[in-house]
């Protein structure tokens, strides 16, 4: 086990993430968690460098937190590992400076670089299971091919790795094989407070608008039956490329801060995600802690965290859709259970449940290298 042995709290922590989607958010209160927990963490974003919307959700960062910025490759943007030298370099020069005693990655590649401490890869998505649900099959391109060669072995060399549901810990340990089966650690989120006594009568989705596993296409379809307005936050163009032309029927409100977009959730009555794709689903569970009613797509991981909390919407079903958010939308008893349902269900999937079972898991990280210590100095 690599690593130096720890006595007691105040471990160095560095953790990588990027600003494209939910990682985001989850990076930022984490390294917030831990850093009040007493210790100090470096967090070092990787891709596209963080939009102005994104860049004020850590203006409330704690002082042990540091935040390093670089425009290295996110992995599935260079499948072919173009950037992979050059950031591993960047990466390993980075953790000389700050010694850390744990890394904790946020993507798969990086996991293969010599690092001087023991690591932990948090599974949070990947391109073969987006694929697999977004467009059926496998990629056979041969660039798909090498980004598949480079997660395995970033599997492989993770001293631990961990998935946000069960259901998507199965698909990993499918599609790539790891030799250790990881371990479940539910995301959490801070409490928020309830907008239950402001609330209008809105539907609200958010999700990049790129992205086809965010379904917004359905969304938009679904609303021209709606008598209540439909709301959709995210970004409206992948990093780079200029926004399409947008159906007017939808209010479109692009990327939003963690800020506004939790304000917007606090207003709203109902929060619709009929995803194809959502190996955990942050906004969701942000929706649901901010007391929205749940319209979710039937998917094993959201089954697996909502059961009973939500209503459930096959993907590909826009009929069915519209007809429940047209039942929610004028049922207002029926609305209310299901927003009491969701928020007590949102307060099982906290951010200091989240921390505990991370910080325990650091803790065992380190436990041979401080061992080894003590018998040493034995």
């Amino acid at each position: 086990m690599r690593g130096r042995a720890m006595n007691g709290d105040g471990r160095r922590i560095l953790i990588t993430s990027d600003a494209v989607g939910g990682v985001w958010n989850y990076s930022i209160m984490l390294a917030r968690g831990l850093a009040s927990a007493g210790d100090r963490v470096t967090l070092v974003t990787i891709g596209p460098k963080p939009s102005p919307s994104r860049l004020e959700d850590i203006g409330d960062l704690c002082p042990d937190v540091d935040l390093i910025i670089t425009d290295t490759a996110l992995e599935w943007m260079d499948p072919d590992g173009e950037d992979a030298k050059r950031a591993g370099e960047l990466l390993l020069h980075i953790a000389d400076q700050v010694r850390p005693d744990v890394i904790h990655l946020n993507s798969y590649r990086e996991a293969s670089l010599p690092w001087p401490a023991p690591v932990v890869v948090a599974a949070h998505s990947c391109v073969l299971s987006w694929w697999q649900a977004c467009r059926s099959g496998l990629p056979d391109e041969a660039r798909w091919l090498r980004y598949a060669e480079a997660v395995c072995a970033g599997l492989r060399a993770a001293d631990v790795w961990v998935a946000p549901t069960e259901a998507f810990r199965q698909t990993i340990s499918r599609l790539y094989r790891p030799a250790t089966n990881g371990r479940v650690i539910h995301n959490g989120v801070d409490a928020v407070a309830s907008g239950a006594l402001q609330k209008g009568n809105i539907v609200l989705a958010s999700g990049r608008l790129w992205d086809e596993a965010k379904n917004i296409a359905a969304v938009v379809a679904a609303a021209e039956h709606l008598p209540s307005p439909i709301q959709v936050a995210g970004a409206l163009a992948e990093p780079g490329a200029a926004p399409k032309a947008l159906p007017p029927v939808v209010d479109w409100l692009g990327e939003l801060s963690r800020r506004d977009l939790l304000e917007r959730m606090g207003r709203s009555a109902i929060y619709v995600a009929p995803a194809r794709y959502e190996p955990f689903g942050l906004g969701v569970l942000e929706a649901a802690t901010a007391g929205c009613a749940l319209v979710l797509s039937d998917i094993p991981t959201l089954r697996e965290l909502w059961e009973d909390a939500a209503e459930f919407v096959h993907p590909d079903d826009v009929n069915r859709l519209a007809h429940m958010l047209v039942t929610l939308c004028r049922d207002e008893a029926r609305r209310r259970r299901l927003q009491r349902a969701a928020a007590q269900r949102a307060a099982f999937y906290s951010i200091e449940r989240m921390l505990a079972c991370y910080r325990d898991l650091y803790s065992g990280m380190l436990a041979p290298s401080r061992a080894a210590a003590e018998e040493v100095l034995a």
